[in-house]
């Protein structure tokens, strides 16, 4: 059987929405753990989306002339963002998810981008012993975060809705915690009318795309993030994405209600700085 990998289309969302949700769902329920996607509908969607979008690359593989896979790259700023790449439970163990996982790690490196990173789900021992003979290494273990709002806020600490105004100085804080903007995402995201900031001693000291499974957020302290956390309406999709190893943040989640959902691992290769401050990662990185 041979397998062909060609560039996605928005026609291919149709096809390739419904495999991402079975692949994801039956690792999932293999290991016990709720899937990420609840529905085949919300995959289509959310597929459609990357494959219409000028800064998202999509990759299909076909065997013997059906679709058996995807993978995409999110190439909106300085360091690309890995997946979601899924495969036919159907057709596993063919190697194709190894194909479409080089063939994107080409593209990177051919348009040359610093470096470039996923996320994995930690319980699936298969991709990241895959990821990691890829080059990938692991940076920092994560804690999917779930529960209802917090509705709290901290004192000092004003949360608000970020304006178009707000785009430099959002994109300062996250040169100084990660050495690099996503200035891409967050213009996505203030389309979207997502992003809200936190003011300390009158300036900027935080923001959120959105305290959600596809959202990041970046600040200089503790206090930033859990005034952005504790200000959010909702937890949209499985959940935030909480560093681990931060334990004092981790502590006051538990101790306000979220639970944990399942453990995740942000991996990378090429470029890559030691966070300078406080972050939480979306699905993508």
């Amino acid at each position: 059987m041979s397998v062909r990998l060609r560039q996605g289309t928005i026609e291919d969302a149709k096809t390739c929405g419904p495999i991402c949700y079975t692949a994801f769902k039956a690792i999932a329920d293999q290991h016990n753990f709720p899937p990420d996607f609840s529905s085949p509908e919300i995959t289509t969607t959310l597929l459609s989306e990357f494959l219409a979008h000028p800064n998202f690359y999509g990759v299909v593989a076909e065997l013997d002339g059906r679709v058996a896979g995807s993978n995409f790259v999110d190439e909106r700023s300085t360091i690309a963002g890995i997946g979601p790449i899924t495969v036919d439970p159907a057709v596993q163990d063919r190697a194709i998810g190894q194909e479409l996982m080089r063939h994107v790690l080409e593209r990177i490196a051919q348009r040359r981008f610093p470096g470039c990173r996923l996320v994995q789900a930690a319980y699936h021992n298969r991709s990241l012993s895959l990821y990691t003979k890829l080059g990938f290494m692991a940076r920092e273990p994560l804690s999917t975060m779930q529960g209802p709002p917090l509705a709290v806020q901290i004192p000092g600490y004003t949360v608000r809705p970020a304006t178009a105004g707000d785009l430099d100085a959002c994109n300062q804080v996250c040169l100084r915690v990660h050495g690099h903007d996503r200035s891409g995402e967050l213009l996505d995201a203030l389309k979207q009318r997502t992003v809200t900031v936190v003011e300390h001693g009158s300036r900027i000291t935080g923001y959120a795309t959105s305290v959600a499974f596809f959202g990041h957020a970046v600040g200089e302290t503790n206090e930033d993030l859990k005034a952005l956390i504790g200000a959010a309406p909702a937890f949209p999709g499985p959940g935030f994405l909480l560093p681990t190893r931060n334990g004092n943040l981790f502590r006051w989640c538990l101790e306000h209600g979220l639970r944990v959902v399942q453990p995740m691992t942000l991996m990378s290769v090429g470029l890559y700085n030691e966070p300078a401050g406080v972050f939480l990662a979306s699905i993508l990185y």
